[in-house]
């Protein structure tokens, strides 16, 4: 999907409402000067996690985020913990945006979450928005935005930001390998033998503590909001993995969600339609990784490692998703077949650490 400005939203899908009067009068008693209008909810079409609604009230916009329905995995979905994050970054990162309010009052919506502000732009995801056309220059802009503002984003000192009180940078690797195996296993629920091999290749190869940075860790084009001349990012979104780690974690993570058109079928559609990152004149993911590497003076020569671990990262989260379904959790039919999908990730994911053993 790609979205122009004021498209990115639908009616709320069922079972996914929130109380309007009694959101309504929370909003009218923590915010001052609302207009006189009744209170108008949409929910955003994409994303596959956490529920995440616009509100209107007469020419007042925000946007609601809060966990999804049912149990999640442990520190999962942390609302206090993303709002202190765009808090901390919004001053130094633009397209970071600015919180208004944070509550854990369940009785609002049924669980804590949080307001920020409603950016305006266009989001790129499986089409260029109609009308516009998707010439190559364009999809070049767009792949150099998103290097230039991942090389942004790790160069903020985030000694100086509250990020350093809720991140552990020393260790950072040990602890993702670990712990994402950890949660793969939990949420376990296809029997998938090239896995257990995969999980012994990760936890042998693990790099040593490296530089930290401040990461995104889920940097991706569809969670980016882009202006209309193509020239710059207005907004990046879903910030409840970020920390303070290695920025090449960072970089795989972006490149594990980075399609072209040379990657096989299932890889390309997992989720759905195929992303606009296939069309001609955007970075193939070693012209992405060599830029930002260029514009970042870092050291890509292990970057194999990174990219393995990426689609793990990214199976385990899919795994998650499934799991809920399959439990009864979630009854959302985009989650049916997500077991297969899984299984093609852990497989190249396999395939690009048998590339690096040799």
């Amino acid at each position: 999907m790609s979205y122009k400005i004021g498209e990115d939203t639908i009616f709320v899908r069922k079972g996914e409402e929130l109380d309007l009067s009694i959101l309504e009068r929370f909003l009218r008693r923590k915010i001052e000067d609302l207009p006189e209008a009744p209170l108008e909810i949409l929910q955003f079409s994409a994303g596959h996690s956490n529920l995440t609604y616009q509100l209107k009230i007469g020419g007042w916009e925000a946007v609601l985020r809060r966990p999804p329905l049912g149990p999640v995995a442990p520190k999962a979905h942390d609302m206090k913990r993303e709002h202190l994050v765009i808090s901390e970054l919004h001053p130094y990162f633009e397209p970071a945006p600015r919180p208004i309010l944070f509550s854990e009052d369940k009785t609002i919506v049924g669980t804590p979450f949080f307001i920020m502000e409603r950016k305006h732009g266009l989001v790129f995801d499986t089409s260029f928005p109609e009308g516009f056309q998707a010439t190559p220059e364009k999809c070049r802009r767009l792949s150099e935005i998103m290097v230039d503002k991942l090389v942004e984003l790790h160069s903020i000192p985030y000694q100086k930001t509250g990020l350093s009180e809720i991140s552990k940078p020393d260790g950072f690797m040990e602890r993702q390998v670990h712990g994402w195996i950890s949660r793969y296993l939990r949420a376990k629920t296809d029997d998938i033998p090239e896995v257990e091999p995969l999980l012994d290749w990760l936890a042998k190869h693990i790099p040593s503590n490296g530089e930290a940075t401040i990461i995104h860790y889920d940097y991706k084009l569809n969670n980016a909001m882009i202006n209309e001349e193509i020239t710059d990012m207005v907004g990046l979104f879903d910030w409840e993995m970020t920390t303070v780690g290695d920025p090449l974690a960072d970089l795989g993570v972006a490149m594990g969600y980075w399609t072209e058109n040379s990657d096989p079928a299932q890889l390309k559609s997992g989720l759905g339609k195929t992303s606009v990152t296939v069309l001609e004149g955007f970075m193939t993911r070693k012209q992405f990784i060599e830029a930002y590497a260029n514009k970042s003076g870092r050291d890509i020569s292990n970057i194999d490692f990174y990219l393995t671990f990426a689609y793990f990262k990214l199976a385990v989260i899919i795994q998650q998703i499934y799991y809920r379904y399959k439990k009864g959790q979630t009854n959302d039919p985009r989650f049916s077949h997500f077991n297969t999908f899984v299984k093609s990730l852990i497989l190249h994911a396999g395939s690009i650490a048998v590339k690096e053993a040799k």
